[in-house]
Parts: structure tokens; C-alpha cells; sequence
């Protein structure tokens, strides 16, 4: 790996069918160990069940109120400065609990790819 600069001028916002809008702010194949989206979830919505295969994510709130849910035992509020931590091939969503929109990191290691996303 080389050092860098990604510059995050016209990057998008878009539609995932999980239930959110993703922003990626670095997501390459010349950084393989991590990527980083800015995720925001709508007053209300949920994000589908889902898991990835062979990657830890990391949600780092940054603003709004939700509850999250990792596996069969972790149902909890989460605030700005909260960190969740979500092992590969365990099932995941988030709730936005408050009245504007919820917004996280999504932090993924190795850097998330679409084939690891598994719907459930």
C-alpha cells in the first residue's frame, strides 16, 4: 500500500436495498483492509436482517438515536458517539428510534465488497 489522499468531492448518496442511503467515502482496491460508508437511516425505518461474510463492521454513530440489534442478544440504544462492534456471519440491523435521521459510519474490515452481503 501506498500513502494517499481520496479526495470526497462528487461523491453520492444512494438508495441500498437494506433500508438506508450509503455514502462511500472510501471503498477501494487499493486499500483492502478497511472501507468507510456514511449510512443514514430515515425517522422510523429499520434495515433489513442481514450479515457479511468474512468482514467485522464497525457502526460509529455520529448523529440521531436508534436501537441496534447484533445476533440473538445485543437489542440496544445507540447514541452519537456509540460504537457497535459486528462480527462476520452474525445478523444485524439498526431502528431509528428518534425524530431526525439516524447517521453512522459503517466501518468494514476487510473492506466491504457486495458479494459478502447476505440478505436474511
Amino acid at each position: 500500500m501506498r500513502e494517499g489522499l481520496r479526495r470526497g468531492a462528487g461523491q453520492q448518496e444512494y438508495w441500498f436495498h437494506e433500508g438506508c442511503y450509503i455514502t462511500e467515502l472510501s471503498n477501494v482496491p487499493a486499500d483492502p483492509a478497511v472501507s468507510i460508508a456514511r449510512a443514514r437511516v430515515a425517522p422510523g425505518a429499520t434495515t433489513r436482517w442481514h450479515r457479511l461474510h468474512g468482514i467485522t463492521e464497525r457502526y460509529l454513530v455520529l448523529e440521531g438515536e436508534g436501537r441496534v440489534e447484533v445476533g440473538d442478544g445485543l437489542k440496544e440504544p445507540v447514541t452519537p458517539g456509540d460504537t457497535v462492534l459486528i462480527p462476520p456471519l452474525v445478523r444485524q440491523r439498526i431502528t431509528n428510534t428518534g425524530t431526525v435521521d439516524l447517521v453512522f459510519l459503517a466501518i468494514c474490515s476487510p473492506r466491504f465488497v457486495a458479494e459478502a452481503y447476505e440478505a436474511l
